[in-house]
């Protein structure tokens, strides 16, 4: 009984056989393809690690405090207390141990790159004393990136911050200043909380943020009102040049002169933006003010929004090693190889549908049955 190559058992499992094969060659030939910036992620990670070995030798050794492993699981002895005089706001434990991760300033290289800043630069930046670890983290950046800044800082926290009236943000960033781990820090300060004035805070808790100011030797940025605390920050962003110029505008927290009325913290997006994605903003802001000159701008407060989107760890117990995630690099298969076997896959059943054709074309002119009748 006559049949084609392609109807025999044989032909069939061998052809199956040799298609696993190949899938098999593929699906383990795998390459580790490096994210961008890869090496200056790399650096900044390692650095911002360094900024915190720093701080919590400085912090131990000084004042001999207990860590809260409870709340700070990986002892960094950078959380602070959910309650101080000093504390001007509601805060979320969990994206501040997420900003603590060393990785993190691998992240603001990402944006820093996303946003075409290159070194050299001039960039804007707008710290609380909220989130330690992604002030931290932009420092580290900023100085592997060999970027320019002007940094203004509103001295309060929020909760689980560097709420110490005694080891505030302004301390730590003076500690890192000093020890020449950073070369860059705040050059001017108001003391937070709402209406940039310390609304909400009790003349004690005030008092204590001015002090933090003076002993860290920074100028004071006390205005009567929002508008004019704005107007301050404006005036001392361009005390060198336009607005406009500056690369990026980097806002960590939720200042109130930073971002302009609450509201804004949900209308901004966390991580980087663009100025045509902001254009539903209220009221008035400094970061308004840049993206109305078309500065991009790189916002960090929705935490766990901006790990979901980067595909960042949140919460991590214990600390990821510096240089893992998808932040640094992806396993892909071999574009190469995948075509190679791509190609052997196509050509053997095409090579059994043609010996196949074949077959039954010489059949055909050859066949003659015998009749009937």
């Amino acid at each position: 009984m006559f049949r084609p190559a392609i109807q025999k058992t044989g032909v069939l499992v061998g052809l199956a056989l040799f298609n696993i094969l190949l899938f098999f060659w593929a699906s383990k030939s795998t390459v580790v393809q490096k994210a961008q910036g890869y090496e200056l992620k790399i650096q900044a990670a390692e650095l911002m690690e360094k900024a915190m070995k720093v701080l919590k030798e400085n912090r131990m050794g000084k004042s001999g405090i207990f860590i809260d492993s409870e709340n700070d699981p990986n002892e960094t002895a950078l959380v602070g207390s959910q309650f101080s005089l000093i504390t001007t706001d509601e805060g979320n434990l969990d994206s501040k141990l997420t900003t603590l991760n060393p990785n993190f300033a691998a992240l603001i290289v990402d944006m820093l790159l996303d946003a075409g800043v290159e070194s050299g630069d001039k960039v804007a930046v707008a710290f609380t004393g909220s989130m330690p670890g992604a002030n931290l983290a932009t420092l580290a950046a900023i100085e592997i990136m060999e970027l320019n800044p002007v940094i203004v800082t509103s001295a309060g926290a929020s909760q689980w911050g560097a709420t110490n009236p005694y080891f505030t943000w302004l301390d730590m960033e003076k500690i890192l200043y000093d020890e020449a781990v950073f070369h860059h820090r705040t050059i001017a300060a108001s003391i937070g909380g709402k209406g940039d004035t310390g609304k909400g805070l009790s003349i004690r808790g005030r008092e204590l943020l001015w002090e933090a100011i003076y002993r860290n030797d920074i100028m004071l940025i006390q205005e009567n009102n929002l508008m004019s605390s704005i107007d301050k920050r404006i005036e001392i962003f361009s005390d060198s040049e336009s607005i406009s110029n500056y690369a990026v505008y980097i806002n960590i927290g939720g200042g109130a002169a930073s971002i302009g009325p609450s509201i804004n913290a949900k209308l901004i997006p966390g991580g980087i933006s663009f100025p045509r994605n902001l254009i539903d903003l209220t009221g008035e802001s400094v970061l308004k003010n840049f993206s109305k000159s078309k500065v991009p701008v790189i916002h960090i407060l929705q935490i766990k929004e901006i790990a979901e989107a980067y595909d960042f760890p949140y919460t991590p117990i214990p600390m990821p090693p510096i240089g893992t995630g998808t932040l640094f690099s992806e396993l892909q298969y071999n574009f190469t190889i995948t075509l190679i076997t791509l190609a052997l896959a196509i050509g053997a059943v095409t090579a059994v549908g043609i010996k196949s054709h074949r077959q039954i074309k010489r059949r055909m002119t050859t066949y003659e049955p015998e009749s009937i009748l």
